[in-house]
């Protein structure tokens, strides 16, 4: 199910060290089919260069699990959430760049933040409440 859209998601999670753009395996990129109502996650805690096909999970838009046998991302719920919220959204990426941690944590805004046709930058990156692994701090 889902074949090409799979290869897609696994290209584009590959390509995320390549250019600097995760840490350890924080960070993911999904892709959704509208048409089925279904998502396509990298899957939690399994290291990009070690990755396949196989290791991609399927969730539908309530997060349950319709394909693949490894846990979806701990940020599937926002994922989720972002394509629920923009029904013209195609895939959703997440990272953790040493550069956009670093503009983050000294609360700081990018001045080369603009606006571009297939992507969005924000004028200044938030932080949220939770822990280095993406949890929420209780």
């Amino acid at each position: 199910m889902l074949n090409e859209l799979k290869r897609q998601v696994l290209a584009a999670n590959l390509s995320l060290p390549e250019y600097g753009l995760v840490t350890f395996t924080w960070g993911n990129v999904s892709a959704i089919d509208r048409q089925r109502g279904l998502v396509v996650i990298k899957p939690s805690g399994i290291a990009y260069q070690a990755m396949t096909l196989e290791d991609l999970v399927v969730v539908d838009l309530d997060g349950k699990v319709r394909e693949g046998h490894c846990k979806p991302s701990s940020d599937t719920a926002t994922h989720l959430a972002l394509y629920r919220a923009f029904g013209d959204i195609g895939g959703v990426v997440h990272t953790h760049s040493r550069n956009a941690t670093i503009w983050a944590q000294a609360g700081a805004a990018d001045p080369g933040a603009r606006h571009h046709p297939r992507r969005l930058f924000l004028r200044r990156y938030s932080l949220h409440p939770a822990d280095a692994r993406g949890g929420d701090r209780r």
